[in-house]
């Protein structure tokens, strides 16, 4: 069972309407009772990084959230903010974040270079997958739509999973073990959005 995390962000319905039409089991949970049905998690966010984790903690599902991931190794996709709260801190605020991962996410650019790197980095772009199994399976250069002014970026390299150029390379998914995450918006990405939703299902 796919469980999609509802605390207050993210594009739940879209994400749970693709599912349905894929014919795969997907409900979501906005209680820890919920939540414990899940073999597969995702964890959707829109919006500040402080917001969201002051909503996650607000849920109620915060601390059981991260004993499935961490203790008991559920599998789990953040999506935008879903997954820049897995790193430790993020540029944008200033509370804590999941430490799933060992990551910060990073401003783009500075104030002197945002005219021209039109913040927010909004639209479509090509993402490079590292490795072509897993999550971006019959995934080659796809596109998928961004909305961000922020990147995650972890301490070791190897947890980059996918890169996209914006000014420079950044890191536009990333995996440890049972970890992943994407930067942009498989539920606003037509075909590959749907490809990579449907690949998680698999794993």
């Amino acid at each position: 069972m796919i469980m999609i995390v509802d605390y207050g962000l993210g594009n739940i319905q879209a994400i749970r309407s693709i599912y349905e039409q894929l014919n795969i089991e997907a409900e979501v949970a906005k209680t820890v009772d919920q939540l414990e049905r899940a073999d597969k998690i995702i964890l959707p966010g829109v919006g500040a990084f402080d917001w969201a984790m002051e909503c996650l903690g607000a849920s109620g599902m915060a601390d059981r959230l991260s004993q499935l991931v961490m203790a008991e190794k559920r599998l789990v996709l953040g999506i935008c903010v879903g997954m820049q709260i897995m790193g430790r801190r993020s540029d944008e605020g200033q509370l804590d974040g999941l430490a799933w991962i060992d990551a910060e996410v990073k401003r783009f650019g500075n104030m002197d270079t945002d005219r021209a790197m039109q913040l927010p980095h909004m639209g479509w772009n090509t993402v490079i997958p590292r490795r072509t199994d897993g999550l971006f399976r019959d995934l080659h250069a796809p596109l998928y739509y961004f909305l961000h002014s922020y990147y995650f970026k972890p301490k070791n390299d190897a947890h980059v999973l996918a890169t996209s150029d914006y000014h420079g390379l950044f890191p536009s998914a990333v995996y440890s073990g049972n970890i992943m995450g994407v930067q942009f918006h498989p539920e606003k990405s037509h075909e590959w959005g749907i490809r990579l939703l449907s690949n998680f299902a698999e794993m």
